[in-house]
C-alpha cells in the first residue's frame, strides 16, 4: 500500500497496471567492472532498451532494470531473479561477515548490494522500490538477454547517461531515471562521508528522497571564506581587549568573561552599562575594534573566485557574519570576491539586533532578510567554521556544513554531529556539492 505494507491478498499484474495500484518493484543498477573506468576515469553502466512489447514504457531506455515483486516474494529474490532472467547475470549477496552465494552450486556470480528503499508515483506508476547495485565483472559478450523483455544492452558511461538524461528525458523510463538520480546522490554522499541526519531529505534509507535544491546559500566570513590561522580573529580579540582595558579601565581578560557570560563582549558591555545603548556609541565601538590592516592580512584568492564564478547564479548568496558589515566588505575586497556579494547581502551583528550569531533569533532574521521564510528551513544551505553556529543551524533545520576541522581555541581536530558534512576548506565546495555548479 502507500506505506509499503504488504496487503493480505495480492492482485493480478494487469489489474495493478490498469488501476495504477501501489506495488513493490526492484531497481538494479548494473556497473560494468570488466574495465571499470576508461582513460578518462569514467565508470560504465549497462542500460537496457526495453522491447516494444512491454506493457509499461515500451522501447524506452532503463538505467535500473528490475521488475514487479510478486506476491509473497522478497525484494532480494525478485532482484536476483529478474537480473538473471533478463540479462543472464547470476548474483550473490555480500554480508558484513562474509561473501556467499545464495546457491553454492552457481559459479561466476557477481556481487549484488542493497542500498535503499524509495517511493515513486506518477500518472502511470505508484510503487515502493528497492534499489540494488550489481558489480558485473564479465565481458559484454556474456550477457544473455531475454528477447521478450530486452531489445538490447547498451554500455554507457555515467557522463553519457547524464547527458542523455538532460537532452532526451522522454527516451527513458521515468521511474528508472528517478532511481538513478537517487543512486548517484547516495554514491556521492558515501564518497564524501556525508552524514545521514534524521529529519533531512536523502537521509532515510527506508524512504530515500532526492535532496532539494537550496533556495539560498549562507556563508560565514572570517575563518570560513578564508583561513589565516586565526590571525585576523586574534587581532579583533586583541582590539576588544585593549578597548575594554584602556578605554574603560576594565581588568585584563574581562572582555572574555563578558563574552562567555553574554554571548558577545558588546552585549556584556551594554548590559553592564560600559557603553551607552545608542547607535553612535555602538557604531564607534564596532569600528574601532575592527580597525585592522585587512589587506596586509588577507590576499586575493583566485581559486575561491573561480568557485564563486561557477556557482549557480540563480541561487542567492549571503554573508552571515557575527562581525560587522564594513569588516566583511573589506575582507571580501581583499580576497578579490567583493563583486559576488552586495552590501545588502551581508547579514551582520547589527542586522541581528546585536544578538550573538548562535541564537535562533539571528538565524530567523537571516531567513527574513533572504526572503526564504516561506520555504522549509532545509532550503537554507549554511557554511560556517563554528560548531556552535552549526549546532544552531541544525536546530533551525538548516543544512549546515562545518568548514575547517581544527578548533580555534583547542588547536586540535574538531567534529560536530550536527553537520551534514565536514570540509577541510571552502575550496572543497565544488567537490562536495557538484550539483550547485552550472556545468555539472
Amino acid at each position: 500500500d502507500e506505506r509499503n505494507a504488504p496487503t493480505v491478498n495480492g492482485h493480478l499484474r494487469s489489474e495493478m497496471r490498469l488501476k495504477n495500484m501501489w506495488h513493490r518493484a526492484t531497481y538494479v543498477i548494473v556497473r560494468h567492472m570488466e574495465e571499470a573506468t576508461d582513460e578518462k576515469g569514467e565508470e560504465f553502466l549497462l542500460v537496457q532498451l526495453r522491447t516494444k512489447l512491454k506493457d509499461y514504457c515500451p522501447n524506452k531506455l532503463d538505467p535500473a532494470p528490475g521488475g514487479v515483486v510478486g506476491f509473497g516474494e522478497s525484494y532480494l529474490e525478485n532482484a536476483q531473479r529478474e537480473i538473471e532472467e533478463e540479462m543472464g547475470i547470476l548474483t550473490h549477496l555480500q554480508t558484513k561477515e562474509c561473501s556467499e552465494t545464495t546457491d553454492t552450486k552457481k559459479k561466476n556470480s557477481h556481487l549484488i548490494q542493497r542500498f535503499f528503499t524509495f517511493s515513486f508515483q506518477d500518472n502511470r506508476v505508484r510503487c515502493w522500490g528497492d534499489l540494488y547495485e550489481v558489480q558485473y565483472t564479465g565481458p559484454l559478450s556474456c550477457i544473455k538477454i531475454q528477447k521478450e523483455e530486452v531489445e538490447e544492452i547498451q554500455r554507457l558511461s555515467l557522463s553519457q547517461i547524464k547527458s542523455k538524461m538532460l537532452q532526451q528525458p522522454e527516451e527513458w523510463t521515468p521511474d528508472g531515471l528517478h532511481a538513478l538520480r537517487l543512486y548517484l546522490q547516495f554514491r556521492h554522499d558515501t564518497k564524501i562521508n556525508r552524514r545521514l541526519l534524521k529529519g533531512y531529505s536523502g537521509s532515510n534509507l527506508n524512504v530515500m528522497t532526492l535532496r532539494p535544491r537550496p533556495k539560498v546559500i549562507f556563508f560565514d566570513c572570517d575563518d570560513c571564506l578564508y583561513f589565516d590561522n586565526w590571525k585576523t580573529a586574534d587581532q579583533i580579540s586583541q582590539k576588544i581587549e585593549e578597548w575594554c582595558t584602556q578605554k574603560k579601565g576594565l581588568p585584563p581578560k574581562y572582555a572574555y568573561e563578558l563574552y562567555k557570560k553574554y554571548g558577545t563582549a558588546l552585549k556584556g558591555l551594554l548590559a553592564e552599562n560600559y557603553i551607552d545603548n545608542n547607535p553612535e556609541d555602538i557604531e564607534q565601538y564596532l569600528r574601532e575594534v575592527h580597525d585592522l590592516p585587512i589587506h596586509t592580512l588577507l590576499k586575493p584568492d583566485p581559486k575561491l573566485r573561480l568557485i564563486l564564478e561557477r556557482l549557480d547564479p540563480s541561487i542567492p548568496k549571503f554573508i552571515f557574519t557575527a562581525s560587522v558589515r564594513h569588516h566583511a566588505e573589506r575582507c571580501l575586497k581583499a580576497l578579490g570576491i567583493d563583486n559576488f556579494f552586495s552590501s545588502e547581502n551581508i547579514i551582520d551583528v547589527k542586522s541581528c539586533n546585536l544578538e550573538t550569531k548562535h541564537c535562533c533569533g539571528s538565524f530567523q532574521i537571516a531567513m527574513e532578510i533572504a526572503n526564504v521564510t516561506a520555504y522549509p528551513p532545509e532550503s537554507c544551505l549554511f557554511f560556517d567554521d563554528s560548531t556552535k553556529n552549526i549546532q544552531m543551524g541544525r536546530k533551525m533545520g538548516w543544512r549546515s556544513v562545518l568548514v575547517g576541522k581544527v578548533g580555534r581555541d583547542c588547536k586540535k581536530n574538531v567534529s560536530c554531529d550536527d553537520t551534514e558534512l565536514e570540509m577541510n576548506s571552502i575550496h572543497d565546495l565544488e567537490k562536495c556539492f557538484p550539483e550547485l555548479f552550472i556545468d555539472r
